[in-house]
């Protein structure tokens, strides 16, 4: 039996086996980066091991030094998790040469689903339907097509081509992006199926020969072909369920699948299936499946089980019953306004209210947390930008939804930009709601990508905010506490607080009476229209409205300068000027600056090359993402600083265009 289980991941996955490992009995080891020291899954863990550095490839990436540290603890298992190695099949390999329990498929099994082109000649010949494919880019004359990266998954290396002019170009880029990803630049091509659902069979094996479907999820919402918003058991056909089920268990026999897998297809508008390939790990998704399972199930203790040679339970063979319906949205730290730009920096406060469990089942209706962060947590530019998972499950998928994007639109979420109000959209749309769903959903639906805060409200979420900072100095004034703020025996000039917000600069002018009452308030700029306004109550974390007649809370949460406004329109964050700014030195016009740490991995531009709006002038790397820097409008390229494999910070000017 499996004593000492090292988990070689981080974050959310390593927190979530180890809530199953506290369960069992089995103790615990984490590895960590220095980035991670102080991340909540090293807390949990009973034994730690750092791993000196922070990126990838010199920390979760080494193979000698997870081993060695499952060797300086004691561990006798080691649990991949998903990504960095849990689909490197030398990492099991020599998990099973150290002599130590591989929880996961044999090495046979992932080198044969990870080189996808063989994968896809193997299972082919199984009898799962597969989509036409090239390896040679030249002898493609059928467009559009689909640019993949051979190894690891998450949507990494996937580059969707319409012209024959912008293959050559998306299959570089697909080749950097995986290499940086995942050790191998390997891609390939096959055929892109507009208005394609992608659906997915969990799969699961023992080493007694035994290979079983355990259901289907939805999982078409997806942004860079990556996942966000994911549900089982899926609006299928009860016919296109069971020729999934069909395909995924003879794609799992064709390699003596072990373990945890998942069989993930291409729904065609005709009712088609096609194979697109098979991850030999434990799926993000998860959860969906195990809150949906008739009877408790527990993916992640199957597989410690299976591990130690223990048959599948046999009601697990058969079709597994399921119960209600849910639905898990991931949590991203990023701007998908701004395509998707992701996020560094603290995470002040993260809470999601109304959450029944953390990593656990639910026995009734309600909401599932699985979060690789807390309170203070920060978020590093080192790795994938998901915060969390939160799964609903309900007796229909409609309620399912409805409760997931409540829970979402009331969450705290404060100190760096999320994709929250993109989820609460997306699960609130009528087309959502109707079923109306492929991976194009979101390129179809910009509606989607505006803020839940009206534009318009902004000026009451900043009146809230400068309200409960008054309120914070009444608090703590040494004379005269009780005062309300600015006050005189003859009304003069109103308080004035400026922020920049969302839209840029916003100045708000307010007085209050004797009685503490908004006797007055106004923003900028002149002429916006300000409603009737009368003030309930004012504390430093707490404001009530009263709105035209109707009553509006506004809940306060300030760090140094930054202010966080939870509203029940939406949120904002908002940044308070100083009255007195101090003197810093002026960007040259035309000056772009990065917008995250990261590293600019191609200069496409000269200095003095005349570029055009939209123009590519260099790429950015960061969170294993590449992001385009574009010209703002036209004009000559005056200064590059940064060269190409240079290092910069945030704010660190990439390059200038001079608009002449």
């Amino acid at each position: 039996m499996i004593r000492k289980l090292l988990v070689a991941n981080r974050g959310e996955i390593a927190r979530r086996v180890f809530a199953t490992c506290r369960e069992l009995g089995v103790e615990t080891v984490a590895v960590h980066s220095d980035a991670d020291a102080d991340a909540p899954f090293v807390a949990e863990a009973d034994h730690a091991v750092r791993l000196p550095g922070n990126a990838p490839a010199e920390t979760y990436l080494r193979i000698d030094l997870i081993l060695d540290a499952a060797r300086r603890t004691g561990a006798d298992a080691v649990h991949p998790g998903y990504g960095f190695l849990a689909e490197n099949a030398e990492f099991a390999a020599a998990v099973t040469d150290a002599g130590l329990t591989w929880v996961g498929p044999p090495a046979k099994a992932i080198a044969a689903m990870g080189d996808k082109m063989a994968a896809k000649a193997l299972l082919a010949e199984a009898g799962v339907p597969m989509l036409p494919t090239w390896t040679d880019a030249d002898e493609i004359t059928d467009f559009p097509v689909l640019v993949k990266a051979s190894a690891g998954g998450g949507g990494r290396g996937m580059r969707v081509v319409r012209d024959a002019a912008a293959l050559a170009e998306a299959v570089a880029s697909a080749r950097r992006e995986a290499a940086g990803a995942f050790g191998d630049g390997t891609v390939f091509v096959e055929r892109y199926v507009e208005r394609g659902r992608h659906v997915e069979v969990q799969i699961f094996g023992d080493t007694h020969g035994t290979v079983a479907a355990l259901g289907v999820r939805e999982c078409s919402i997806q942004r860079r072909h990556q996942k966000i918003v994911e549900e089982a058991p899926g609006v299928l056909p009860a016919e296109v369920r069971e020729r999934l089920h069909t395909a995924a268990v003879a794609a799992g026999r064709a390699v003596d699948y072990v373990g945890a897998g998942t069989v993930e297809f291409l729904l065609a508008p005709d009712g088609e299936i096609y194979f697109l390939e098979m991850n030999t790990r434990l799926q993000v998704e998860h959860p969906v499946t195990e809150l949906v399972a008739l009877g408790a199930l527990d993916l992640v203790r199957l597989q410690l089980l299976v591990a130690e040679g223990e048959p599948l339970p046999e009601h697990l063979h058969d079709r597994v019953a399921v119960r209600g319906y849910a639905i898990e949205v991931r949590l991203c730290a990023e701007d998908p306004a701004q395509g998707y730009r992701p996020a560094a920096g603290v995470l002040h406060r993260f809470a999601v209210p109304g959450v029944e469990r953390e990593f656990e089942n639910l026995s009734r209706a309600g909401l599932r947390l699985d979060s690789g962060v807390v309170d203070g947590s920060v978020v590093s530019v080192h790795y994938d930008s998901m915060l969390a998972k939160v799964i609903a499950w309900a007796s229909t998928r409609a309620e399912a939804a409805r409760a997931l994007a409540g829970a979402l639109a009331r969450a705290e979420l404060h100190g760096v930009a999320t994709n929250r109000d993109l989820l609460v959209r997306v699960l609130r749309s009528r087309e959502f709601g109707a079923v109306e769903i492929d991976t194009g959903f979101l390129d179809r639906h910009p509606e989607v990508f505006a803020p839940l805060l009206p534009a318009d409200q902004l000026p009451l979420v900043a009146l809230a905010a400068a309200l409960a900072a008054a309120a914070a100095r009444r608090a703590d004034a040494p004379v005269l506490a009780g005062l309300p703020s600015g006050w005189r025996n003859v009304p003069a000039f109103p308080q004035v607080t400026r922020f920049t917000g969302p839209d840029g600069e916003i100045e708000v002018r307010y007085r209050l009476d004797r009685s503490g009452g908004l006797a007055e308030w106004s923003t900028d700029p002149a002429g916006a229209p300000t409603p009737v306004v009368s003030l309930v109550q004012a504390a430093p974390d707490r404001v009530v409205l009263d709105v035209d007649g109707v009553r509006r809370a506004y809940r306060v949460h300030r760090v140094d300068s930054d202010v966080f406004v939870d509203g029940p329109d939406g949120a904002a964050s908002l940044a308070e000027l100083p009255r007195f700014p101090e003197p810093t030195a002026e960007l040259a016009a035309g000056s772009l600056v990065a917008p995250l740490p990261g590293a600019v991995t191609r200069v496409h531009v000269e200095v003095g090359q005349r570029v055009a709006a939209g123009d590519l002038l260099l790429t950015l790397e960061a969170m294993k993402l590449e992001h385009p820097v574009l010209a703002p409008a036209d004009g000559v390229v005056a200064e590059l600083p940064v060269a190409a494999g240079g290092q910069v910070d945030t704010g660190a000017v990439l390059a200038v265009v001079d608009p002449e």
